[in-house]
């Protein structure tokens, strides 16, 4: 037998009501009777984008449907005549991420770094050294003409 969705109807929360009604933003475009927007004007289209250099939403801007399309027409054009960045770069380094990756800087997890044993073999083998443990010290010294493989020492 199917379940009936009567009991979803009652359990179901009623609308928030806070009191408030926020102003709905009124078009700059309508308001000042705008004929169109130009795409040369950057400082007004900088208005419209946010600091990453996304479009803003119409909700956000305020502005109506069709000034909307035309702001969004005037910053791709603006863009491919290179007025506009398609992106802002942003300077500030993050300090440590989600977390999920490890093998940088330090942190994480054993063997995710780029030495080896990760994904794909090793990219940067390491050189062997006849001490044995694949690492070049001081006290590792193989001279040219010695035919024995002896160590020097210094």
């Amino acid at each position: 037998m199917a379940r009936s969705n009567d009991r979803d109807r009652s359990t179901r929360r009623a609308p928030k009501d806070n009191g408030r009604r926020t102003k709905k933003k009124v078009c700059i475009f309508c308001k000042d009777s705008t004929a169109y927007v130009d795409y040369k004007d950057v400082s007004l289209l900088r208005k419209f984008m946010s600091d990453r250099g996304k479009i803003r939403a119409r909700r956000v801007s305020g502005n109506c449907a069709q000034h909307q399309r035309a702001v969004a027409v005037a910053i791709k054009t603006s863009r491919e005549l290179a007025l506009l960045p398609y992106l802002q770069r942003t300077t500030t380094e993050r300090p440590g991420g989600r977390g999920g990756r490890g093998g940088r800087e330090g942190g994480g997890r054993e063997g995710g770094g780029r030495e080896g044993g990760g994904r794909g073999g090793a990219p940067f083998p390491r050189a062997a050294a006849p001490g044995g443990d694949g690492a070049i010290g001081d006290d590792a010294l193989v001279s040219v003409g010695d035919s024995g493989g002896e160590e020097e020492s210094e």
